[in-house]
């Protein structure tokens, strides 16, 4: 493919999956992308232990992945979970839908193999070069220069559009002063591993597994290995009072004590798995334009988001599509498309956002109180009654493409109108009732 625009050099800081796709994106439109990570290619050197907090893809994913050829490909290493399992810690394991019908499901997928899929499609798109090993230490929108440490000491490297893919403690938003809020949960995270029984599940593999425990939680994926990532959200004082082995034990005898006969490696992997903080970034402006460079950020770098409802890898996918759709409407012109990038993107990950705050308290303690699968029950119910008129907040999230922002004033109008329905059909009931009466008499 021809060049789109003479002369420009494009740098994407950050090889994880949002840059990743995004290098391909880019490539495919005749673009010279290089690309640039700290750490060494996890293709050879493999994931960070503990690190993972398994990928739940569903629509907005795929819809990215397929984009660049890769939905079928990723799908094929993942497993669908149609619904939660929660397993209360008095009362019986439940099942719960994630639709109606009981057919959709969300795809529990490994991030490390999901980027390494995306960083060898990136790698095979003509005019995409990846560069591991790179950590950047300073950014010059106005002599368009990036400088940083790499193997054999530093380099400075050019640049007239920087994206800036790194994650929530962005090298890059740090060095160009874009102003961020990063507001951080009092609960931490620890992974730890349902390793397979018998060759087999040791858990439903059909579900992702809950313990709600009022102010924490433990959740569990299922792996093609047909083991389960488990990760624990906890307060994070609570994530270290644990610091013997009996102590590790006896705790889970106690708040878990369905699956820690299923974890014979649990207190090792607790000693030796390091405890992650869950952060909502929330930044604005994304883009910044100096004399010689436009830099922009990306995913977490931009928004990132605490990940309750799954939606942060989904939702850095769209945020590259839609820097392609822009550049697409923009005839190339990377400021004005990157303007148009951040207009549109900001209201739907500043709503993303909020539901994934209000989906963990969901999670860690509404899940588990009958009221709540009465209410989950008769959602369902009215989702097959009055089908495309009344979805859940749920199915808008994770089944459908509608912008996220677009989505709080889609169920209230629905609301609105069902609490309508319901009040007119008491009126006629009752008139019903007091006209039968008075011809009783």
């Amino acid at each position: 493919m021809a060049r789109e625009t003479g002369g420009e050099r494009i740098a994407i800081v950050g090889a994880g999956l949002a840059g990743a796709l995004l290098a391909t994106l880019l490539g495919r439109r005749g673009l010279a992308v290089t690309v640039y990570e700290r750490r060494p290619d996890p293709r050879v050197a493999g994931a960070e232990r503990g690190r993972s907090i398994n990928l739940a893809v569903s629509a907005r994913g795929l819809a990215a992945l397929e984009q660049v050829g890769l939905r079928d490909q990723a799908l094929k290493r993942a497993l669908p979970m149609h619904g939660r399992r929660v397993h209360p810690l008095r009362g019986e394991v439940n099942f719960q839908s994630y639709s109606a019908d009981g057919t959709r499901a969300i795809n529990s997928i490994s991030r490390a193999e999901l980027n390494q899929e995306l960083l060898d499609a990136a790698e095979a798109t003509p005019g995409v070069t990846l560069r591991f090993g790179r950590k950047v230490t300073g950014v010059d929108a106005d002599a368009g220069l990036l400088t940083m440490e790499g193997p054999d000491g530093p380099e400075t490297e050019s640049a007239t559009v920087i994206l800036a893919g790194d994650g929530a403690y962005s090298a890059v938003r740090r060095a160009v002063g874009f102003d961020a809020d990063l507001d951080f949960l009092e609960h931490g995270y620890k992974e730890l591993t349902v390793p397979a029984r018998d060759g087999d599940f040791a858990l439903d593999p059909d579900a992702l597994h809950i313990w709600p425990r009022g102010t924490s939680m433990m959740i569990a994926l299922p792996n093609l290995d047909r083991s389960f990532t488990c990760t624990l959200f906890w307060p994070k004082d609570d994530l270290t009072a644990l610091d013997t082995p009996a102590k590790v034990t006896a705790h889970f005898r106690e708040h878990y004590p369905d699956v820690v006969d299923l974890m014979p490696g649990l207190t090792g992997d607790y000693a030796a798995n390091p405890n992650g903080s869950l952060v909502t970034v929330r930044c604005w402006p994304w883009v910044r334009r100096g004399r010689t460079a436009t830099v922009a950020l990306l995913g977490d770098a931009a928004h990132a988001i605490v990940p309750f409802y799954g939606q942060g890898a989904n939702c850095a996918f769209e945020d590259c599509i839609e820097i392609d759709r822009c550049l697409t409407e923009a005839d190339g012109h990377w400021p004005r498309a990157l303007s148009l990038y951040q207009e549109r993107r900001k209201a739907n990950t500043d709503a993303i956002a909020e539901m994934a705050l209000d989906n963990f308290v969901e999670m860690r303690d509404r899940v588990s109180q009958p009221l709540y699968r009465a209410t989950h029950a008769v959602q369902h119910a009215l989702e097959r009654r009055l089908a495309g008129r009344y979805v859940s907040r749920y199915e808008l999230v994770s089944f459908s493409t509608m912008p996220y922002a677009r989505i709080p004033a889609r169920l209230r109008r629905q609301n609105l109108a069902l609490g309508g329905v319901t009040l007119a059909t008491g009126l006629l009931a009752g008139a019903a009732v007091r006209a039968a009466r008075r011809r009783g008499r």
